[in-house]
């Protein structure tokens, strides 16, 4: 609070600063627009401009009903004028970097104390308007204050520096002093507070008065200081309030585990194709992951904070719980202990509440719109089918217990097929390895080692980079095109009733003839673009001999055709030295390639040993094709090695 005499010399400062106000009345259509132009008539900064608005502006509406803002302004008296920082004098208007200040009026207020009747007048805020004289004078009266300095009245009200000052005297009635009542609850937790208002001549309670209740009431830790302060001035009579609150405890939350993979795997993921449909066949349901690849880390648990009640009492909190790493089968845990990661490739799933990472892909059943198609890392393994129009990958093996339609499998290891493959003359079939099947029709075969089949091979491209064997009772070969780098050996070859061309070719690097025939098939494209050019190049070369000149565009045109053509030109050269180079490689191979029937070689048959060709034109039985002096010789049947040619037991991933 102010004594008399500090009061007694800002009232003469205040005096002093007033005699030099020099007054003026300007107006603009906003609030900063008259401000400015308040500086300019007191040819001074914005900054150093004291104003009170005479009347609010409006913008009107449409046009119409638009009024200026009017204020009376003067110079700042020094020493409470703003540092300057350097910047724009009009920075301060700025209303779209500064914060935008609450518009809130001055407030007057009154509390009889034990010191006599005192007065608090708290300066306006934003656009807000100042306390007046005559709300301190009604204020006063309302509590019947006598003996009031009218003058020391005014003087707080212009200061409206939020502090009491002592302004005039009371009758004060005992009975009628605000009483304030306290209650401590909730184990020494919370201070609830209610007050009594005080009748006519009574005392108020000031924020000192509630602090000291609460000391005495051995509240040290929680005391709502803000809140008394203002409950103070604005008490709410017969209202039970919190005067003050203790700290509650918080425990340490547990250690938890972070999944980098979905662990719901009943949660779909459809995906819509480009031109906006869904599609169903690509459901996204295996989660992949590669040997090394983060799984799930652990969020370590948090220590739990202390809290305390209102007499200062130490409240203790518990920390979080650990949990164990929940690495199943192929995860190991790596970095501090927290991270698990994939031991192995294949698909990522969870097992009760361990991770597992699976090199087997399960289907129970056939592959379809229920599955989706299936790209996995690991070995997949289908009780069922492999129905039209649907693929599956795998990093490492594919076995099927049913068929496989009209469907594309592609594998890096094995692919087995029980019941054969039905590809409806667009199916694909590729192995890294080795393909078993039942039989083969209508499709388009792979294999980076054999060829196994038990019932036949029909109208089927196949080529094995090892061997083709089809052994059984049925173990025919009809029309179709096979290729083996060794051997091709089956119970018959042809057929007396097909008319289906059956041709079969051994004794050369299937992989190097199939490169090669690739490149050769590139050379061709890029000589056909080469003659092209030639073609166009060599007409746009005779009009300008006829006419001595080109036009702008065609003689660029010739450049770059120029150009293309060098470039093509290198192409085929480049073509040509790769080509040699296989066809050497093919020259230069083993050529102990064989093609065998057991039972029988239909007329019809073509035969092919490296670059040797036979036609058949009569029946032969039990016979083995050989290349021997350059020629193709027909010699006893001789039966196939069988190494390798059982299908493995179990699942693929063995």
């Amino acid at each position: 609070m102010i004594d008399f005499v500090q009061l007694q010399q800002r009232i003469k400062e205040r005096l002093g600063q007033d005699r030099s106000i020099h007054l003026i009345e300007a107006e603009g259509p906003t609030i900063e627009a008259a401000v400015a132009e308040a500086a300019v008539l007191l040819d001074i900064s914005v900054r150093n401009v004291e104003y009170e608005v005479t009347e609010r502006g409006s913008p009107g509406f449409l046009g119409t009903g638009r009024k200026n803002w009017k204020i009376r302004a003067y110079e700042r008296a020094p020493g409470e004028a703003e540092e300057d920082a350097g910047g724009d004098e009009f920075e301060e208007f700025d209303m779209e970097v500064k914060p935008a200040v609450s518009d809130k009026n001055g407030e007057v207020f009154v509390q009889l104390t034990i010191d006599g009747a005192m007065l608090k007048v708290t300066p306006p805020a934003g656009r807000g308007k100042r306390a007046t004289d005559a709300q301190a004078m009604m204020a006063l009266d309302h509590r019947n204050v006598r003996e009031i300095d009218g003058a020391l009245v005014k003087t707080v009200v212009r200061e409206a520096d939020g502090e009491y000052v002592r302004i005039g005297a009371f009758d004060h009635n005992i009975a009628n002093d605000a009483v304030a009542r306290l209650e401590i609850t909730e184990n020494n937790m919370k201070a609830l507070l209610t007050v009594k208002s005080p009748g006519p001549g009574g005392y108020d309670l000031a924020y000192d008065y509630y602090t000291s209740l609460l000391t005495q009431n051995r509240v040290y830790f929680g005391i709502r200081e803000d809140f008394l302060r203002g409950f103070a001035d604005r008490p709410s009579y017969r209202e039970t309030v919190v005067a003050a609150e203790g700290l509650k405890p918080v425990n340490g939350r547990d250690a938890y585990i972070q999944y980098d993979f979905e662990t719901d795997q009943k949660k779909v993921k459809i995906k819509e194709g480009a031109n906006g449909r869904v599609d169903f066949k690509n459901l996204n349901i295996i989660q992949n992951v590669v040997e090394g690849q983060p799984l799930a880390r652990k969020v370590p648990a948090e220590k739990g904070v202390p809290g305390k009640n209102l007499i200062g009492e130490t409240l203790p909190a518990t920390n979080g719980r650990d949990i164990p790493m929940p690495a199943g089968k192929n995860v190991k845990v790596g970095g501090d202990g927290d991270v698990m990661i994939a031991g192995a490739s294949g698909q990522v799933v969870m097992v009760g509440d361990r991770i597992n990472v699976e090199p087997v892909y399960y289907v129970k059943g056939n592959v379809n719109l229920a599955t989706g198609n299936i790209d996995f890392l690991g070995s997949v393994l289908i009780s069922g089918n492999v129905e039209d129009g649907f693929s599956v990958k795998a990093a490492g093996n594919i076995e099927i217990h049913g068929t496989v339609e009209k469907a594309d499998l592609q594998a890096l290891g094995d692919i087995m097929v029980y019941q054969g493959i039905t590809g409806k003359g667009t199916a694909c079939i590729r192995a890294g390895r080795s393909i078993w099947a039942r039989f083969i029709e209508n499709t388009i075969v792979q294999a980076g080692n054999m060829v196994v089949v038990s019932d036949g091979i029909v109208n089927s491209q196949v080529d094995a980079f090892h061997r083709i064997v089809i052994k059984g009772k049925r173990a025919n070969i009809v029309g179709g095109h096979l290729r083996a780098t060794d051997e091709i050996s089956a119970n018959s070859i042809g057929s007396a009733t097909s008319g289906t061309e059956t041709i079969c070719e051994a004794g050369y690097d299937l992989k190097a003839k199939l490169k090669h025939d690739d490149l050769a098939v590139k050379r061709a494209a890029v000589q056909d673009e080469l003659i092209g050019i030639q073609r166009a190049l060599q007409t746009l070369i005779n009009i300008k001999k006829q006419r001595k000149a080109l036009p702008d565009e065609k003689e660029a045109e010739m450049k770059e055709m120029i150009g293309k053509r060098q470039s093509l030109m290198n192409a085929v050269r480049e073509l040509d030295t790769d080509i040699q180079k296989l066809k050497k490689l093919l020259e230069a191979g083993p050529c102990n390639g064989k093609i065998s029937a057991a039972a029988q070689v239909f007329p019809g048959v073509r035969i092919v040993i490296r670059d040797m060709k036979e036609d058949v034109r009569t029946d032969y039985k039990a016979v083995t094709f050989v290349l021997e002096d350059g020629l193709i010789r027909v010699v006893n049947y001789e039966e196939p090695d069988g190494e390798g040619l059982v299908m493995p037991d179990g699942n693929s991933a063995n």
